[in-house]
């Protein structure tokens, strides 16, 4: 799960304060808020409002009403203007808070002050350290794709041409996007102290631009809304006359080197939460890794006897998970495959009492060409979290990463039967699947949603579901579980010393092929991931499931005999995506006092 949806949750910040409240209420799949809730969601509003016309198709992702038709801002001094409208909602919010009595009114509100402290933080940094160079065919992609799409109803479908005209300057009040994002670069090109972008990330984006203009194409068409030729025509020159533009004037300019400057790493990872030194996250997860590896290696022996698989060395764990993916599932049978084993989770989990999951099936699918070039590694694309009528998120499956000459390099990582119990776990339920669907279904708070997303709460949720389920798996899909928890911890250990200048990326690259035992296609995803895609971002996991962990552990010693899984579980979807100080706090202060009066 990384960048579209960590970028739609991080901007999706809402609307006006009775449209807000009233379009929650209409949406019949989500459940009557409690009266606090209520007045949390009306003052998240005032923050909302805000900041939604600087970053609108998150907005609208999420189901806010009124920003279907607008598209981002990059007109001159965007990043001073929406800082400045994010310090007065935030001091509003302040003055709330000062008056505020409900305990739980009172700590969304400091979720909210945080969020609006943050958001200015990372504005003034990046706009202070960067040059501001934008991949502007990705962007006109994912907002498009945002509103064309089976999980959006098709009266707010009808208004992807209205915010295409945006993009391409024919609505009349802008120039074309391509136009100010080339204006903003240009303006402060000449600042060599400003970091440019890295000449890899130049060139994929470079790469995927006839992608995206076929794959919005498509969505017109696919999704039949008329009168687009004159629109479309005009994004596919735009689009490549930006990529002229940058193959001119960003792509001689770009860096070869992929580490981030000290403040700029400390602040990616601030974003997705890690709140502890980067050094100390790779010490810990070394202990992980090596671990991991030692129960890999005492488990794939039983694998080769159980599988009947024909390999040189039984202990040797990545030549038994080559062996596995020899049984390759074709493109065409992976979603029938998939769903055998989705529909057997259901049950496993309600009989083992792990967490209560919807009477109806999840929904999975593959991705398409321009989604995977979008966001080439397995993710969850969430439904609106606000005004949904039963419209469900959709776990997404790519089957290949593109390159920059065009090319794409096929995944063997996703399309063999064992690893198909630990993705559905993690993509579906438990995992990302269940825990948004309880954010709607259980009337979480916007404060608690939006606005306290972060990897660490969202990414630690799903690699604990992972491990809920090991138990009740077979035994290959236990040996792929534990591979992919070992691609976690190579996360937290590869990610920081790449951006710390502490290894190199051929380095790193050996490490996940021969260590961990990924592709050439899943090597590359995450080399691209942690240098630019989503820096920082992938220590999240392990950090956030041990985080779980603690807590958990803290819990069964606090109650002994009446720990119920069951009950933990529920109570930390019911939290929302609270950080792991105040879930802590939530569970010691409610959880465990309720259950000991049982």
């Amino acid at each position: 799960m990384t960048r579209p949806l960590v970028l739609a949750i991080v901007l999706a910040l809402a609307a006006p304060l009775p449209t807000l409240a009233q379009e929650a209420a209409a949406g019949t799949a989500q459940a009557a808020s409690p009266a606090w809730v209520a007045r949390s969601n009306e003052l998240a509003g005032i923050l909302v409002e805000a900041q939604a016309e600087f970053s609108p198709e998150g907005f609208s992702f999420l189901g806010i009403p009124g920003y279907d038709d607008k598209v981002s801002d990059f007109g001159p001094d965007a990043g001073k203007r929406g800082r400045e409208a994010t310090a007065r909602a935030r001091d509003a919010l302040k003055a709330k808070l000062a008056v505020e009595r409900d305990p739980q009114v009172r700590q969304d509100l400091e979720l909210l002050i945080a969020s609006a402290n943050d958001s200015i933080e990372s504005s003034e940094t990046y706009e202070r350290l960067t040059l501001p160079w934008v991949d502007a065919p990705q962007l006109v992609f994912s907002g498009i794709q945002s509103l064309l799409s089976d999980q959006v109803q098709p009266e707010r479908r009808a208004r992807a041409l209205d915010r295409l005209k945006a993009y391409v300057g024919m609505d009349g009040t802008h120039a074309p996007l391509t136009e100010q994002a080339m204006a903003r670069y240009t303006e402060r090109a000449g600042d060599a102290a400003l970091l440019r972008p890295t000449r890899l990330e130049v060139e994929q984006a470079l790469g995927n631009v006839d992608t995206y203009v076929e794959g919005i194409r498509k969505l017109f068409a696919k999704y039949q809304v008329a009168g687009a030729d004159e629109a479309l025509d005009a994004m596919d020159a735009q689009l490549h006359a930006y990529a002229d533009w940058a193959r001119g004037s960003v792509l001689p300019d770009a860096r070869t080197d992929t580490v981030l400057p000290p403040a700029l790493y400390a602040l990616s990872l601030k974003q997705v939460g890690i709140d502890i030194d980067p050094k100390v996250l790779v010490q810990r997860a070394q202990l992980e890794f090596m671990e991991t590896r030692a129960a890999m290696q005492a488990l794939a022996p039983r694998v080769v006897a159980e599988k009947g698989l024909s390999v040189k060395d039984p202990n040797d764990y990545v030549e038994v998970i080559q062996a596995l993916k020899r049984d390759t599932i074709p493109n065409d049978a992976l979603e029938a495959r998939y769903r055998t084993v989705i529909d057997r989770i259901d049950p496993i989990i309600r009989e083992a009492r792990i967490v209560d999951v919807p009477n109806r099936p999840m929904v999975m699918r593959l991705g398409t060409e321009a989604e995977s070039a979008a966001q080439p590694a397995p993710h969850f694309k969430p439904a609106p979290l606000v005004g949904n009528t039963g419209q469900q998120g959709q776990f997404v499956l790519p089957v290949a990463v593109p390159q920059a000459d065009g090319d794409a390099l096929q995944y063997d990582d996703f399309n063999f039967d064992a690893v198909r119990w630990t993705l559905s776990a993690h993509e579906g339920r438990p995992g990302h699947e269940l825990q948004f669907t309880a954010m709607v279904e259980r009337g979480v708070s916007l404060a608690r949603t939006m606005f306290a997303f972060n990897s660490v709460n969202v990414e630690g949720w799903a690699l604990y579901a992972e491990a809920e389920m090991v138990p009740y798996e077979p035994v290959d899909g236990q040996l792929i579980a534990l591979q992919f928890r070992l691609l976690r911890a190579a996360r937290a250990i590869l990610d920081p010393m790449l951006n710390l200048g502490l290894t190199d990326r051929e380095s790193a690259g050996r490490v996940l092929r021969e260590k961990v035992g990924m592709s050439e296609a899943m090597t590359k995803q995450e080399l691209d991931r942690y240098t630019f895609n989503a820096p920082g971002q992938a220590g999240a996991y392990f950090y956030g499931y041990s985080r779980i962990l603690e807590l958990r552990m803290a819990t069964e010693l606090a109650l002994g005999d009446r720990f119920d899984r069951l009950a933990f579980n529920n109570f930390l979807l019911d939290q929302g995506l609270l950080p792991p100080d105040l879930l802590a706090q939530a569970v010691n202060e409610a959880f465990i006092p309720s259950q000991r009066e049982r």
